[in-house]
């Protein structure tokens, strides 16, 4: 199952030439699920991956920066015939905004569903799971944890088969936990692997709800809005520095750190530098680039620049058939 973080806006409040306001969307098999719609989102998405059907979308607060670009994807949505229904989550008062919002922008014609999440809430996914947990900014604000299921355990064919059974159909049988002639998937099976966690900050500044939620996850996206320079005026408007952000990585024994929410005052390689003296793990994508989270056996997380990718050369053509 693919599982990826695609970074449509990378900037913090003010967008620039090159990095628009935030917005993440994760891929993962069919679902398309959008973290945030800041000012030009659905522009970002058409310039680069497609302004594709999306699953759910997910606001982590209301700050003007985080959710503007909503009201404009959901009218084109309609414009497109969207029919298939669309929930809008967020914390408490998300109903008010988007009433607001939409008499501005117009009805849709699609079912939307505007639900306000409460801390402790669990949204159960077909494999996955998707929590909110509050964060320390200014008004209500919610960082999200997305997490996988465990998975069953290695097969070991040779000791069902010196257990009697024969490859083919009772192999996949206990596979799927059924127990067949006698022998239970405990018998084949080595233990459970854990599934994929990933966990988005939002604007916030460190907290302890956040290093909880991000324990041992394979990527934290974390603001880093400002640089130690400036880590009273961090304090003052409830941000995080860079090197905060990585302090919080190390602390909960994350694979991977990926920092967005750049302020325009900084060149990106400053703060580079700061938060990987804390945590050597740590990336800063541009826009458009992708990072992929592989199954933990299957090797690390790894960031993919998007001009890398459209500098890559075509596949050769088949040759015809004859």
């Amino acid at each position: 199952m693919d599982l990826s973080i695609f970074f449509a806006g990378t900037a913090g409040s003010i967008p620039t030439a090159r990095r628009g306001l935030p917005a993440l969307l994760v891929r993962r098999g069919g679902d398309r699920i959008l973290f945030d719609c800041g000012e030009g989102t659905q522009r970002q998405l058409v310039a680069s991956v497609g302004l594709t059907e999306l699953t759910e979308i997910f606001l982590t607060h209301f700050h003007a920066d985080h959710w503007l670009g909503l009201p404009g994807l959901l009218k084109t949505f309609d414009l497109r015939g969207r029919d298939r229904p669309l929930t809008v989550y967020g914390p408490g008062g998300l109903r008010d905004l988007m009433a607001l919002a939409m008499r501005a922008a117009g009805r849709v014609s699609f079912a939307l569903e505007l639900v306000e999440l409460e801390p402790g809430d669990v949204l159960e996914r077909g494999g996955y799971r998707i929590a909110p947990f509050p964060v320390t900014h200014r008004g209500p604000a919610f960082g999200y944890a997305l997490f996988e299921d465990e998975r069953p355990g290695v097969f070991d064919p040779e000791a069902a088969v010196r257990l009697g059974l024969a490859p083919g159909p009772e192999f996949g049988r206990l596979q799927q936990g059924e127990t067949v002639k006698g022998v239970s998937p405990e018998q084949v099976l080595g233990p459970p692997r854990r599934g994929r966690k990933l966990v988005f900050s939002g604007d916030t500044m460190p907290c302890e709800t956040l290093a909880i939620a991000a324990h041992q996850a394979d990527v934290l996206v974390h603001e880093a809005t400002f640089a130690e320079e400036e880590l009273g005026r961090a304090r003052e408007t409830r941000h995080s520095t860079a090197a905060q952000a990585a302090a919080i990585a190390a602390r909960a024994e994350v694979r991977l750190l990926a920092l967005n929410h750049f302020s325009m005052r900084y060149p990106v390689g400053l703060l580079r530098d700061e938060a990987r003296a804390v945590f050597a793990s740590t990336v800063l994508p541009r826009d458009f680039d992708t990072i992929e989270v592989p199954f933990p056996e299957r090797g690390e997380p790894e960031l993919a620049r998007w001009d890398a990718r459209r500098q890559e050369p075509a596949a050769a053509p088949e040759p015809a058939q004859t």
